[in-house]
């Protein structure tokens, strides 16, 4: 990747790595559903850094015996039920960032993400978008087989929840029970796509904010193609940016739409960088072919509205067009879709193609 929407993107992008850092995940260095500007820092560093940060799952409780190893047990049992919510995810951070100040933008980079365990959980869930027509909670594991670039993910088995009346608390420990285990209809493989549900800067409002819906600070985007070689800038509202990770996934479709995608720990690189000439008010994702621009809304239309909006300013204030030429450009040439309908905000993306812009 090299194109980048300012010259120290473009930089940022050809960098080499820089100083590593480690922030393991432990329940002095996590927390559980929420984003809060005053939540103190775990670890500081300096823009161009490298930091391998361990994101824990909060769904490992769904296969307590596959997806939970120490690490994991020592998170969940170690954050009190009375300091999670209001929302669900595990996040560790936050990254105080050294030169990161309020109009400043933070651009994170995967270098690399590593399944922790290989198992993870999909949960068709009460908030899902046809909940209504099935009318239960079903959960359903699936393993990782094969190695390096051939790795693909297969249902191993699957399960009606009723540990409780609905799945509607963060932490809930489902016991193992091989007799409620059903086998998958047919033997699938999926592609696997690594990525990070979530990941953010500290929120503009003071106090606590729920973890489910997602923001102009980051949060809970649930865009898949924020994996390895990809890279979102998310503007900086708090000194020091306050970065955090969570809500780690192996797959997920646009528009997650039973309620998860598979939901699984995750080991993830960064590399982080302070950028003061690209100033965007949204999150930003570049990957080796496109831009994407997002919105958020009440509903389809509102979500719709602002990611278009957003990738007519990126097609304008950052890549030279006219706004008259920027409205035709996407139209013609820029794909939207809908990130995720199950996030109490609808999440829809601008996808912007990087090849016409490299001949200018």
């Amino acid at each position: 990747m090299s194109v980048g929407l300012s010259e120290q993107m473009a930089a940022a992008l050809r960098a080499a790595p820089g100083p590593r850092h480690e922030l393991p995940a432990s329940p002095a260095t996590c927390f559980w559903g929420y984003f809060d500007q005053a939540q103190p820092p775990v670890l500081s560093i300096r823009s161009g850094d490298v930091v391998r940060v361990e994101a824990i799952t909060h769904h490992a409780g769904d296969a307590p015996d596959l997806l939970m190893d120490d690490v994991v047990r020592a998170v969940w049992a170690g954050i009190p039920e009375a300091d999670r919510g209001p929302g669900v995810h595990v996040m560790t951070g936050p990254i105080a960032v050294e030169g990161a100040e309020p109009g400043t933008t933070l651009l994170v980079r995967i270098l690399e993400v590593t399944p922790r365990l290989p198992y993870g959980s999909n949960c068709a869930a009460h908030w899902g978008l046809l909940y209504d027509a099935f009318g239960k909670e079903r959960i359903t594991v699936y393993g990782l087989r094969g190695d390096g670039d051939e790795v693909v993910a297969t249902p191993e088995f699957a399960y009606d929840f009723t540990t409780r009346a609905r799945y509607d608390v963060p932490g809930v420990v489902t016991p193992p029970d091989a007799a409620a285990r059903q086998p998958f209809s047919r033997p699938i493989e999926l592609p696997v796509r690594p990525h990070l549900g979530v990941m953010g800067v500290a929120p503009p409002e003071p106090g606590r904010v729920n973890s489910v819906p997602p923001g102009p600070f980051g949060g809970n985007v649930d865009n898949w193609r924020l994996g390895p070689g990809a890279a979102m800038a998310y503007p900086v509202f708090t000194r020091g940016a306050g970065l955090y990770v969570g809500d780690p996934h192996l797959a997920q479709g646009d528009g997650e739409l039973c309620g998860t995608a598979i939901e699984a720990s995750l080991d993830v690189t960064l590399q982080v960088f302070v950028l003061d000439d690209l100033a965007v008010t949204a999150p930003v994702l570049a990957t080796a072919s496109h831009w994407f621009a997002h919105g958020f809304g009440d509903d389809l239309d509102e979500a719709m509205r602002m990611a278009a909006e957003q990738a007519l300013w990126l097609l304008t204030a950052r890549l030279g067009l006219s706004r008259d030429d920027a409205y035709s450009l996407a139209s013609v040439a820029v794909d939207f879709g809908v990130t995720q309908v199950v996030d109490t905000k609808i999440g829809c993306h601008a996808a912007i193609p990087i090849a016409p812009f490299r001949l200018t």
